[in-house]
């Protein structure tokens, strides 16, 4: 396993900006069944009014609400944000099909939606059989979802100039010991799906960890107790992920006090080449792949900016 590396500057600035008042209260406030609200909040980057403007989208979720938000930034009023929120009310049919229109510095951002046919799993933000689109001046700035024909259909915009980009996406999932996100690295359009777990039904009732992706167990940490700080790079269809764990209030801390953290970044650091070079020979380690074909020792020259967080937050 390679040694362990805090995430730089320009990961903590990620991880804490756009932070919404929920997840602020999260980090003080004990979390109960009850009160856990699930939130999947991803920052992209698009060209609205001939400026590159982020664009924040908020899925939240608890035991009576669920609700999606657009916010997008302001050039002309410096940190001033625009926004608009959609109630997606569980028992109203209607609610989760709609259109709502808000202005950005003088621009109309017309939002279409169409949630009727989407799939869930465990997490807010739907997972297939749906659309969130974005227009502007008949343009198509942001569009969400696999339902991309009958998007265009509906709103009737033509493609965007320039493609909008992706930034990073941060999850909070509320779990007894299975976590689970889906995220885009590679550039393509197809996401993957990861998942967490953490089991203490080990050797000696000492505490596991396995990650996977796409169904695939692509690593296995044992005594998780000594290595509850890490980092690790995965590879998935050829393409190198690095993976950053601190589950330290997991094993010491009161249940509903902390969270784990897990950062999914692509691309491979240098600490890691030798490392991984050895991991993907499939030796026996500790910090173990499967027999997979998503493990691999080539690396795409490709590498996306994107990041994942996911805080893992345990309910008892």
């Amino acid at each position: 396993m390679s040694s362990y590396r805090l995430p730089s500057v320009r990961e903590q600035s990620l991880a804490n900006s756009h932070e919404t008042p929920l997840a602020q209260k999260l980090s003080t406030d004990p979390i109960t069944s009850r009160t856990a609200q699930s939130t999947a909040i991803s920052v992209h980057q698009t060209a609205i009014g001939g400026y590159w403007r982020n664009v924040t989208i908020i899925w939240s979720k608890n035991l009576t609400s669920h609700s999606l938000g657009v916010v997008i930034d302001s050039v002309e009023t410096g940190n001033e944000q625009c926004s608009c929120k959609i109630d997606l009310k569980p028992w109203q049919f209607w609610s989760k099909k709609g259109y709502k229109m808000f202005e950005v510095d003088g621009n109309q951002i017309e939002v279409y939606w169409d949630l009727r046919s989407a799939k869930f799993s465990g997490s807010p933000e739907p997972m297939s059989n749906f659309y969130v689109a974005l227009v502007c001046d008949d343009e198509m700035v942001l569009l969400l979802g696999d339902y991309e024909k009958k998007a265009y259909k509906r709103t009737r915009s033509r493609n965007p100039l320039v493609e909008p980009m992706s930034f990073y996406k941060k999850e909070h999932v509320f779990s007894k010991k299975s976590f689970s996100s889906r995220a885009r690295f590679d550039g393509r359009k197809e996401d993957h799906e990861i998942v967490v777990e953490i089991s203490s039904s080990g050797h000696n009732k000492d505490p596991e960890m396995w990650i996977s992706i796409d169904g695939i167990i692509l690593m296995h940490l044992k005594n998780l107790q000594w290595k509850f700080r890490g980092n690790e790079t995965l590879v998935v269809n050829n393409f190198p992920i690095q993976v950053f764990w601190d589950v330290y209030a997991w094993l010491f801390s009161n249940p509903g006090t902390g969270y784990g953290l897990f950062i999914f970044k692509p691309g491979s650091s240098e600490i890691d080449n030798g490392d991984h070079e050895e991991s993907s020979r499939g030796e026996d380690s500790d910090c173990s792949s499967g027999d997979s074909n998503y493990f691999s020792t080539h690396s795409s020259s490709k590498v996306s900016q994107f990041c994942l967080f996911l805080y893992a937050w345990k309910v008892e």
